[in-house]
């Protein structure tokens, strides 16, 4: 095999196993989803960008070789995986009050807005307390070659041009006035599941930190 089919073979593979990982959905896409049909699409492009960084930074740290050591030191995974659990079970109690209130029946006209660099820095925490982002870096980069060449090298910027276009496509598509008279019309149920599936994530993890201690 020739070294350049097996640097496309390996950068392919890495590049299909993080596509797959980001465009399914999860709780990344799907607050993408909720910010994007109640507030619109800058809103939910500042959220995607927050969320996009902090794939980013792990994946830097992936493949600085850095990201291996830290999956070895148990403590340092324990308080990610109890920072994102509390995270997200914060996530699921705004998602599940928004759900019981009188108001969630109908959008109100002119929604509240709020700051881009708020929303980023949601979007970027989401992320980086995401214990799961790391071991999936590690092995994107495990599978982009042997850590040395020019696969290592293209990694990130070939993933990070795929996590922008994923995650803007969620903005964009659930941000049109299809996409939001249907929000408006199922707001309750929409945002009852995302405060289950924010739950779950939440006490998974914590329950995951409490095992691995």
């Amino acid at each position: 095999m020739s070294g350049n089919t097996f640097f496309s073979a390996n950068l392919l593979l890495a590049y299909m196993a993080y596509f797959v990982g980001v465009a399914s959905p999860g709780p990344s896409n799907l607050a993408i989803m909720s910010i994007a049909a109640h507030r619109g699409r800058k809103a939910a492009l500042a959220f995607a960008l927050g969320v996009i960084s902090g794939s980013m930074f792990w994946a830097t740290v992936a493949s600085a070789g850095i990201s291996a050591a830290l999956v070895a030191w148990s403590q340092f995974i324990v308080a990610v995986k109890m920072f994102g659990g509390v995270y997200l079970l914060w996530l699921a109690f705004k998602s599940g009050r928004t759900a019981l209130s009188a108001q969630a029946a109908t959008v109100p006209r002119d929604v509240q807005p709020e700051p881009f660099k708020r929303l980023y820095t949601k979007g970027a925490l989401l992320h980086l307390t995401n214990p799961k982002a790391i071991l999936v870096w590690v092995s994107i980069v495990a599978l982009s070659s042997n850590n040395v060449g020019l696969a290592h090298d293209a990694v990130v910027p070939g993933c990070a041009v795929i996590g922008t276009a994923v995650f803007s496509t969620y903005a964009l598509v659930f941000s049109t006035a299809t996409a939001r008279a249907a929000y408006a019309r199922t707001r309750r149920a929409l945002e009852g599941c995302l405060a289950v599936v924010f739950g779950v994530a939440g006490i998974r993890l914590l329950a995951w930190s409490s095992t691995s201690r």
